[in-house]
Protein backbone atom coordinates (compact mmCIF):
# COMPACT_ATOMS: atom_id res chain seq x y z
CA UNK A 1 0.00 0.00 0.00
CA UNK A 2 3.15 2.35 0.54
CA UNK A 3 4.47 1.77 -2.26
CA UNK A 4 1.17 2.72 -3.91
CA UNK A 5 1.17 5.72 -2.65
CA UNK A 6 4.77 6.63 -3.39
CA UNK A 7 3.93 5.45 -6.90
CA UNK A 8 0.83 7.96 -7.27
CA UNK A 9 2.57 10.61 -5.97
CA UNK A 10 5.47 10.34 -8.48
CA UNK A 11 2.95 9.88 -11.32
CA UNK A 12 1.26 13.42 -10.22
CA UNK A 13 4.67 15.18 -9.70
CA UNK A 14 5.44 14.45 -13.47
CA UNK A 15 1.99 14.86 -14.60
CA UNK A 16 2.45 18.64 -12.79
CA UNK A 17 6.16 18.74 -14.84
CA UNK A 18 4.40 18.87 -18.15
CA UNK A 19 1.80 20.83 -17.35
CA UNK A 20 4.26 23.57 -16.05
CA UNK A 21 6.36 23.04 -18.99
CA UNK A 22 3.33 24.03 -21.47
CA UNK A 23 2.05 26.56 -19.07
CA UNK A 24 5.89 27.93 -19.04
CA UNK A 25 5.96 27.95 -23.00
CA UNK A 26 2.41 29.42 -23.24
CA UNK A 27 3.67 32.61 -21.04
CA UNK A 28 6.60 32.76 -22.96
CA UNK A 29 4.62 32.87 -26.59
CA UNK A 30 2.11 35.61 -25.04
CA UNK A 31 5.12 37.68 -24.20
CA UNK A 32 6.89 37.27 -27.02
CA UNK A 33 10.23 35.84 -25.24
CA UNK A 34 12.84 33.60 -27.16
CA UNK A 35 14.87 33.73 -23.79
CA UNK A 36 12.32 32.39 -21.59
CA UNK A 37 10.94 29.83 -24.77
CA UNK A 38 14.95 28.45 -24.85
CA UNK A 39 14.69 27.38 -21.50
CA UNK A 40 12.62 24.60 -22.55
CA UNK A 41 14.54 23.92 -26.02
CA UNK A 42 16.12 20.56 -26.63
CA UNK A 43 19.60 20.37 -28.28
CA UNK A 44 18.60 20.22 -31.04
CA UNK A 45 15.09 21.70 -32.20
CA UNK A 46 12.98 21.79 -35.35
CA UNK A 47 11.34 25.45 -36.35
CA UNK A 48 9.39 25.69 -39.27
CA UNK A 49 7.25 29.04 -40.46
CA UNK A 50 4.38 28.28 -43.20
CA UNK A 51 5.89 24.66 -44.01
CA UNK A 52 9.45 25.56 -44.45
CA UNK A 53 11.05 23.43 -41.55
CA UNK A 54 14.44 23.29 -40.46
CA UNK A 55 16.60 22.04 -37.82
CA UNK A 56 18.55 24.02 -35.10
CA UNK A 57 20.63 24.12 -32.32
CA UNK A 58 19.04 25.43 -29.31
CA UNK A 59 20.86 28.37 -29.22
CA UNK A 60 20.64 29.01 -33.41
CA UNK A 61 16.87 28.15 -32.60
CA UNK A 62 16.90 30.93 -29.91
CA UNK A 63 18.26 33.47 -32.55
CA UNK A 64 15.64 32.40 -35.15
CA UNK A 65 12.24 33.03 -32.63
CA UNK A 66 13.60 35.89 -31.48
CA UNK A 67 13.94 37.48 -35.35
CA UNK A 68 10.41 35.97 -35.68
CA UNK A 69 8.63 38.01 -32.68
CA UNK A 70 10.39 40.87 -33.51
CA UNK A 71 8.66 40.67 -36.65
CA UNK A 72 5.45 39.74 -35.37
CA UNK A 73 4.76 41.42 -31.98
CA UNK A 74 2.53 39.38 -30.00
CA UNK A 75 -0.87 40.55 -29.14
CA UNK A 76 -2.60 37.44 -27.37
CA UNK A 77 -1.84 33.82 -27.11
CA UNK A 78 -3.37 30.63 -26.11
CA UNK A 79 -3.30 26.89 -26.48
CA UNK A 80 -6.44 25.56 -28.08
CA UNK A 81 -5.44 21.95 -27.79
CA UNK A 82 -3.31 19.78 -25.50
CA UNK A 83 -2.66 15.88 -26.01
CA UNK A 84 -0.26 13.50 -25.73
CA UNK A 85 0.39 10.50 -27.63
CA UNK A 86 0.79 6.59 -26.05
CA UNK A 87 4.91 6.73 -26.07
CA UNK A 88 4.29 10.17 -23.83
CA UNK A 89 4.97 12.64 -26.04
CA UNK A 90 3.28 15.10 -25.44
CA UNK A 91 1.59 18.06 -27.89
CA UNK A 92 0.02 21.34 -28.14
CA UNK A 93 -2.11 23.64 -31.05
CA UNK A 94 -2.39 27.14 -30.31
CA UNK A 95 -3.54 30.13 -32.01
CA UNK A 96 -0.96 33.51 -31.69
CA UNK A 97 -2.06 36.72 -32.90
CA UNK A 98 0.90 38.97 -33.87
CA UNK A 99 1.65 42.51 -35.86
CA UNK A 100 1.48 40.75 -39.16
CA UNK A 101 -1.46 38.24 -39.03
CA UNK A 102 -2.57 35.49 -36.93
CA UNK A 103 -0.65 31.99 -36.72
CA UNK A 104 -1.68 28.42 -36.00
CA UNK A 105 1.26 27.13 -33.49
CA UNK A 106 2.34 23.49 -33.46
CA UNK A 107 4.24 22.32 -30.20
CA UNK A 108 5.48 19.18 -29.87
CA UNK A 109 7.35 18.24 -26.08
CA UNK A 110 9.53 15.21 -26.39
CA UNK A 111 10.12 13.10 -23.28
CA UNK A 112 13.37 14.24 -21.32
CA UNK A 113 15.30 13.52 -18.57
CA UNK A 114 13.67 15.86 -16.22
CA UNK A 115 10.87 17.68 -17.85
CA UNK A 116 9.88 17.11 -21.30
CA UNK A 117 11.26 19.54 -24.01
CA UNK A 118 10.61 21.29 -27.17
CA UNK A 119 11.42 19.13 -30.04
CA UNK A 120 9.21 20.87 -32.52
CA UNK A 121 7.72 24.50 -33.11
CA UNK A 122 5.70 25.27 -36.19
CA UNK A 123 3.90 28.90 -37.17
CA UNK A 124 1.31 28.91 -39.76
CA UNK A 125 -0.02 32.01 -41.44
CA UNK A 126 -4.14 31.42 -41.31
Amino acid sequence: MLILGWLLILGIGAAQAQGDNLGAVRGALRNGSSRELSQYFAPTVEVGFDGDKQGYNATQAEIVIKDFFSKNTPSSFEFIHQGESKEGIQYAIGRYVGRTGTFRVFVKLKPSRGAPVIDTLDFTKE
